[in-house]
């Protein structure tokens, strides 16, 4: 885990001094070291923090090739360098990292060793031959990478408030912001700056100003196979088996343990020396602690429980804002929040967590719900859904069309131009008549945005660099290309061939067959809709009355009654430390 910034184009040497601040304003995703260096042609200044995970040794970037001058800067991890360094026969010092493979092979194959590389990962690489700066993106957005364009001057980092504090970029509301809680495709709420997609990459000519994109990875490239059930359970096992391993740290790490499939079945797989959880005491409906217990003590690591408090929400709310960039209302942060804090008090630097499968394999009811219906959902058993499903309903009692049961099932509040529904129809399209496969293009267009993004920016406030071994690029695609009914046969049972395959790692029954779905939810909508009613009424009333009009329906949304697993309230409030941070207290380290 690292961080980049830098800008290219005409007399961008001049401006090393902007670089210099932005670098400094990320120091705490690589407090190793944080440098900078500026092309042999002055048309390019790039900074790099570092985290040394891969190699202890490891000398400080930007690193640059002696006799072509190409300049590299890397925000994350190549899982397997070792392996492509022996391939492309391409010799490595012993103060060398995956940073220095990736630059080798970039001036040897170019942009088409993308292709070749399994990590996670933002780069930056500025070629003064051709003046020209390329960024590049992981598959699935892990590593963020933003950017904007500034009087001929191409400028990007791996936070938003780095590009906030090189100019202004005044906050605007996106309107999926109302309906999804977060922007959508390349959109942020801060004018002028993007974000580069996934799987992408951005050509920009120094000398010219002219600027092109490409998807280099397309999910939907990747076609549906036919095999008998039982062929799928011994290929994602044997998957398993091999992929996650490698994204397993050489040293110490943290595993999050949330009691559930996804993590259990990677503490079986990679024996973490100590496990993670987080546990709100009195709060039985979201405390899976005594299943987390039981998968530690089976794989014979130390179990840390969290216990996070009303008291701790507010104290450390404001930090939690300035590390997310910009408004996210999913309560869940706060839990992630708090782990990744325990991480960094027990010394580790690696927190290892399962997100993927849920996204992949149908694991959300909402899932269920749009290929089951609502009635066949809560006869299974998931009555607790019943709100959700009530989504389904019309006043016609007519049948919903595919597309409109989707956005429905996605949005958390109102979509008056369509957006969200159009977004929906454009991936069913692209999934070529399979469901399963659109509700995973949906997941990956609307909700997949924020979870990568908290997950990465609330553990490099810690400097913790946060893996998630299930976004293998061959894990991914096998569970892409798997039948629909291999992924989910019953209303309750998403993830099914996961399930299976979790049975022959020794993962516990009463996991593996669980139907219920906690991970690190946490009681703040619940705390806002009663204890805490009062301040964030009046946090978010004290941000309105100065907010750009724009803004200003965000936040009245959360001066409405809510209740008890409404998001709205929270969005609010953290738009509201977001919008005048300064009314709010700084948060305890």
């Amino acid at each position: 885990m690292c961080g980049i910034a830098g800008l290219a184009g005409p007399d961008a040497h001049l401006s090393a001094d902007a670089v210099a601040a932005m670098g400094a304003a990320q120091h705490h995703r690589g407090p190793d070291g944080t440098d900078q260096i500026t092309a042999a042609d002055g048309r390019a200044v790039l900074s790099m923090n570092i985290l040394k995970i891969v190699n202890p040794r490891a000398v400080s970037g930007p690193y640059t090739d002696p006799d072509t001058g190409v300049a590299l800067a890397l925000n994350g991890e190549i899982y397997n360098y070792t392996e492509l360094a022996r391939r492309w026969r391409i010799p490595l010092a012993a103060d060398e990292t995956d940073a220095h493979l990736l630059l080798r092979a970039w001036i040897r194959f170019g942009p088409r060793v993308l292709g070749e590389v399994d990590g996670m990962f933002a780069v930056a690489v500025y070629d003064p031959r051709a003046a020209r700066l390329v960024l590049a993106r992981d598959r699935l957005g892990e590593k963020p990478v933003y950017w904007r364009l500034d009087g001929g001057l191409l400028v990007f980092a791996s936070e938003v408030t780095s590009l906030t504090g090189y100019g202004e970029a005044p906050p605007v509301l996106r309107p999926e912001m109302v309906a999804l809680e977060t922007p959508t495709g390349i959109d942020t709420p801060h004018q002028g700056i993007q974000v580069l997609a996934p799987g992408s990459w951005l050509e920009f000519d120094a000398a010219t100003g002219s600027l092109r994109q490409r998807r280099w990875w397309d999910l939907c490239a990747i076609p549906p196979v036919e095999t008998t059930y039982r062929d799928s359970v011994r290929l994602v096992a044997d998957t398993l088996a091999s992929r996650i391993p490698q994204r397993a740290p050489r040293g110490d790490f943290a595993l999050l343990l949330s009691g559930g499939l996804d993590s259990s079945l990677l503490a079986y797989l990679l024996r973490p020396p100590v496990c993670v959880t987080v546990r709100y005491p009195g709060q039985d409906r979201l405390d899976e602690s005594a299943v987390a217990a039981r998968v530690a003590a089976d794989i014979g690591a130390e179990l840390v429980t969290v216990e996070p408090t009303i008291d701790d929400f507010q104290t450390h709310l404001p930090r939690i804002v300035q590390a997310l960039d910009y408004p996210v209302g999913n309560a869940s942060t706060f839990s992630e929040y708090m782990a990744y804090r325990a991480v960094a008090q027990l010394g580790v630097r690696v927190a290892v967590g399962g997100l993927g499968p849920d996204e992949f394999l149908m694991g959300y009811v909402r899932h269920a719900l749009a290929l089951f219906g609502a009635e066949a959902v809560l006869t299974a058993g998931l009555d607790a859904y019943r709100p959700l499903a009530a989504k389904l309903t019309t006043a016609a009692d007519s049948p919903l069309s595919p597309a409109e049961a989707v956005t429905r099932l996605v949005t958390r509040g109102p979509d008056p131009q369509h957006r969200v529904r159009a977004l929906v129809e454009r991936c069913l399209m692209a999934a070529g008549g399979s469901t399963e496969r659109a509700l995973t293009l949906v997941e990956l267009e609307t909700a997949w945005r924020p979870l990568v993004a908290t997950s990465d920016k609330l553990a490099s406030a810690f400097a913790v660099e946060r893996r998630s071994p299930y976004l293998a690029r061959e894990l991914v695609e096998t569970f892409f290309q798997l039948p629909g009914s291999h992924k989910i046969a019953h209303p309750a049972r998403g993830k099914r061939v996961l399930r299976d395959a979790a049975r022959q790692f020794g993962v516990p029954e009463r996991v593996w067959a669980s139907t219920d779905k906690v991970g690190f939810a946490s009681p703040v909508p619940a705390w806002l809709a009663g204890p805490l009613a009062g301040w964030a009424r009046e946090s978010i009333t004290r941000a309105a009355a100065t907010a750009p009009a724009a803004l200003r329906p965000l936040l009245h949304a959360g001066l409405k009654p809510s209740g008890p697993f409404d998001r709205t309230r929270m969005q609010a409030l953290v738009a509201a430390h977001w919008i005048t941070p300064s009314h709010a207290a700084p948060a305890a380290a």
